[in-house]
């Protein structure tokens, strides 16, 4: 909204308005007015929860300083996702296609979120929203942004082309026209680009309908897979928060890159005209789950719920999938693959132990992984893995996920080079 008052006081030469043109600039103010709102709202946001008793329950597994937890106040991805809209609302171009997209986005999963707390906390259902209805949230969003990205005349991009003498690649052009296209960014290929197409050279004449339909499913997937891993994560006191808040950076970075024609053109990637209002969107997500911290930090005075971490995981997958990076994301979202996996891998391997032997076995000594690391080795727990024998605190936990997903981030990057 700002930005299409200052362009019309632009218009009438009003000094210092024309800063509002710059990405860089709104960039700036989202991340700002993030941290600010995100800051500035928490305590009273945190204050009506507790007034409302929307408290944390707590199952005693074992784990220490577990029950220390039992009422803190939950729900508080609202304080997110109120710092993530208000400023992309005044900052960002409205008219934008993939700003739309986000804004769906954060408030679909929001919603879906919400409405699994509102069942956890209201009703005093421990499990929540049945499990298939959050999919199929999940999988309508999935949907909606393919066809989206499919149908919608703004989602362009201009392919880059290599220029070669015998290995080395001498210069990176582009097509000059902007065209529809089921390609993506695939790392440490020599052609950084992968066409959804060639998976489907058996369909002859509808090939281009195929591909858009492979890509579709291809979103589909990623959406569900990334939120779902998102709220794995969120098990220890500003685990998700900071976790998102390094890959939302890096998706910033890759948006920029993506969006500005010589950046693009030293990565090997394509254009992506229209991208650079992402910049805009990843500056408040950052903003606000970094003021999140503020409160979520160990030891948390709130917890973002499902509301929080279903709509950190759907904006990331989303962002993603929108600047053709999605095969990207078993690296940049390593964190949430392995938490993913360690969940899956402990429920098929008990189900298949007691299967074969009459009794459960385990890999781990609890899942998702963070918690592994709570439990004592040799507690009486059947586990393939027992080691670290001793409980590691909960902070030191947390800050060493951080700084494995600001590796994960930084190689993210670097792969693009790396071919």
């Amino acid at each position: 909204m700002l930005y299409y008052l200052f362009n019309y006081l632009d218009q009438i030469d009003l000094p210092g308005a024309g800063m509002f043109k710059y990405v860089s600039f709104r960039s700036g103010l989202a991340l700002i007015l993030s941290l600010f709102i995100s800051t500035a709202i928490g305590r009273r946001i945190i204050d009506k929860l507790q007034m409302l008793q929307i408290g944390e329950t707590v199952r005693n597994l074992g784990l220490e300083g577990q029950m220390s937890k039992k009422g803190t106040p939950t729900m508080g991805g609202i304080i997110i996702i109120i710092a993530i809209l208000v400023p992309t609302l005044l900052c960002a171009k409205l008219t934008n296609i993939y700003v739309i997209l986000m804004l769906v986005t954060t408030v679909w999963l929001g919603l879906l979120g919400g409405a699994d707390d509102y069942i956890k906390v209201f009703r005093k259902n421990k499990e929540g929203m049945h499990g298939k209805f959050k999919v199929v949230g999940q999988v309508g969003l999935g949907l909606i942004v393919g066809l989206v990205l499919f149908m919608s005349p703004d989602v362009v991009i201009k392919e880059n082309m290599e220029v070669r003498h015998g290995d080395v690649i001498e210069e990176v052009r582009y097509h000059t026209v902007e065209q529809k296209s089921t390609k993506t960014t695939i790392p440490f290929m020599k052609n950084n680009n992968f066409d959804y197409a060639q998976l489907v050279t058996w369909a002859g004449d509808y090939k281009d309908e195929a591909a858009w339909l492979v890509f579709v499913l291809m979103v589909i997937f990623v959406v569900t897979a990334v939120s779902n891993g998102a709220n794995l994560t969120d098990g220890l006191d500003g685990l998700a928060a900071g976790s998102s808040a390094i890959i939302g950076v890096a998706l910033g970075i890759l948006a920029y890159m993506s969006s500005h024609f010589e950046f693009a053109s030293f990565l090997n990637i394509m254009f992506i005209p229209g991208a650079e209002e992402l910049v805009v969107f990843a500056a408040a997500f950052i903003g606000a789950t970094v003021g999140f911290l503020w409160y979520n930090a160990f030891p948390a005075q709130v917890f973002m719920g499902d509301t929080g971490s279903l709509t950190l995981g759907g904006i990331i997958a989303v962002f993603a999938i929108i600047i053709r990076k999605e095969l990207l994301i078993p690296i940049l979202c390593g964190i949430f693959l392995v938490e993913n996996l360690s969940v899956i891998m402990q429920t098929f391997y008990f189900k298949y132990t007691k299967k074969k032997y009459g009794e459960g076995r385990r890999i781990f000594k609890m899942a998702p992984l963070h918690h592994h690391f709570q439990k004592p080795g040799n507690s009486g727990i059947q586990a393939l893995i027992q080691k670290p024998y001793n409980v590691v605190p909960e902070s030191k936990i947390v800050v060493r996920f951080w700084l494995i997903g600001i590796i994960l981030a930084v190689i993210t990057i670097v792969t693009l080079k790396m071919r």
